[in-house]
């Protein structure tokens, strides 16, 4: 069944697409979080670990709600690794060491990606495909994320 909620069908296949792509970043930063959770070595051992399965817990609320998204806008959500990979703007790498401050490291710089990836497509989705129910999701998403990247900042200073 069409979904018709006031957005031409071009523009939500369009935006579902994008949100697809967000959905991949979402789920390889998710992935190496949890391999920050379960690999993690030193001192901190303990606090740190906790500390990366609440990141890894809010990422997976976050990507349940962006595919979520993707299905109210009448379109199907990735759920393949393949596509996942296709479609990030990451790397699914981690070249840090597995210390809390290298895996900080690594997950601050996969944030501050997203970050900027979405303030990017805010206006986009708004002014251009006519979705200012997407713009305010992501806007959403950008916000959380920015959180997320100072709690990790602030370990590092």
């Amino acid at each position: 069944m069409e979904t018709t909620i006031g957005i031409a069908s071009d523009n939500l296949a369009s935006v579902s697409h994008a949100l697809n792509s967000i959905l991949a970043d979402e789920f390889i930063l998710y992935t190496k979080t949890r391999g920050a959770h379960w690999n993690v070595e030193g001192i901190n051992f303990h606090s740190m670990h906790l500390y990366f399965e609440s990141q890894y817990q809010a990422l997976q609320d976050m990507i349940d709600e962006i595919a979520e998204r993707i299905r109210v806008l009448g379109h199907y959500a990735v759920a393949t690794l393949r596509e996942y990979i296709e479609l990030t703007h990451l790397t699914e790498e981690t070249v840090q060491p597995n210390s809390s401050e290298g895996f900080i490291k690594s997950l601050l710089n996969d944030h501050d990606t997203i970050i900027i990836h979405l303030r990017e497509n805010i206006n986009h989705f708004n002014d251009k495909l006519h979705d200012a129910g997407t713009a305010d999701f992501i806007t959403g998403l950008m916000e959380k994320h920015e959180k997320m990247a100072w709690m990790l900042r602030a370990h590092l200073k």
